[in-house]
């Protein structure tokens, strides 16, 4: 077990522990840390005004886009496992956008809803709908940021897809003779046969939301006019702190301002955060694939 206790004690145990340590140190990364108790916990709880508007986002995305993802996924690939024709085609399509960079994917998706030129608003006036701001709304921010994590569920597809092929057909075949419709079947046999997948699906999409970096901070940051640049400084979360995630504050707190201390208190919730969820939907699982029976 030594390779295995030797990575887990350098590359998760030393860095847990350090982080705790720092969060109740003052420290720039120039000068010695010097402790301070529970300052940078107070700091970060009450006196940061960034924290609140980063944890209520952080949230909803876990709870919006992580389920819609799921749900889409799921329903994508149910449709792949029913397609008689052109199945190849319709899995390269939409396992394809799962693999642009994040960053080129986000400026597309900002270009491609700019609410002047781009051609989503387009069509919306002109089938006489309103157009929403998209990235430049802080009401619209959220769901443009969950729209663009559907059109890269490709990964999600295969997943459910190959889970969808291996459920027994035998299962299917008796409950048809019993009366089942599509509905029944889909809850008393399809379900609860992927119950684990989706169990997957759901705790790897809320450690993913929990770590959603890049695509909130380039898309504040083209909407906002700030392509970046030598000396260019943005405060993240535009527009109105909308797409202000805990990630952005551990960058913003330990690598623009030098608060080290209270970067790592950021990271730590995250932490707690990852945990919690993680446990509660474990423990959840058994009701899931119970009420699928």
């Amino acid at each position: 077990m030594s390779p295995w206790l030797i990575g887990f004690s350098v590359f998760f145990a030393y860095p847990l522990l350090s982080t705790v340590y720092f969060s109740f140190t003052k420290y720039d990364g120039f000068r010695p840390p010097a402790f301070n108790g529970a300052d940078n916990w107070s700091y970060v709880f009450t006196d940061y005004p960034l924290f609140w508007p980063a944890m209520r986002n952080t949230l909803w995305l876990v709870v919006v886009m992580v389920s819609c993802r799921v749900v889409f996924g799921l329903g994508v690939g149910l449709l792949a496992t029913k397609i008689k024709t052109g199945v190849g085609v319709f899995r390269t399509l939409f396992y394809l956008p799962y693999l642009a960079p994040p960053v080129a994917a986000t400026l597309a998706f900002v270009f491609l809803l700019n609410p002047g030129t781009g051609p989503a608003n387009t069509l919306l006036d002109a089938v006489g709908l309103p157009a929403p701001g998209w990235f430049t709304d802080a009401d619209w921010s959220k769901p443009a940021l969950t729209a663009l994590a559907l059109w890269g569920v490709g990964d999600l597809m295969v997943i459910f897809m190959a889970a969808l092929l291996d459920v027994p057909k035998e299962q299917y075949e008796a409950a048809e003779l019993d009366g089942a419709g599509a509905w029944a079947r889909l809850r008393h046999i399809t379900l609860p046969n992927i119950s684990p997948i989706i169990m997957f699906a759901v705790v790897t999409g809320v450690i993913q939301a929990m770590q959603y970096y890049t695509q909130p901070l380039v898309a504040g940051k083209v909407a906002a006019g700030v392509i970046g640049g030598s000396g260019q400084q943005l405060e993240p979360g535009y527009p109105d702190r909308s797409t202000l995630t805990l990630p952005q504050l551990v960058h913003n707190l330990g690598f623009q301002r030098f608060d080290y201390g209270a970067a790592c208190v950021v990271a730590l919730v995250l932490f707690a955060l990852s945990m919690a969820f993680t446990a509660l939907l474990m423990r959840r699982r058994g009701g899931l694939i119970g009420a699928g029976r």
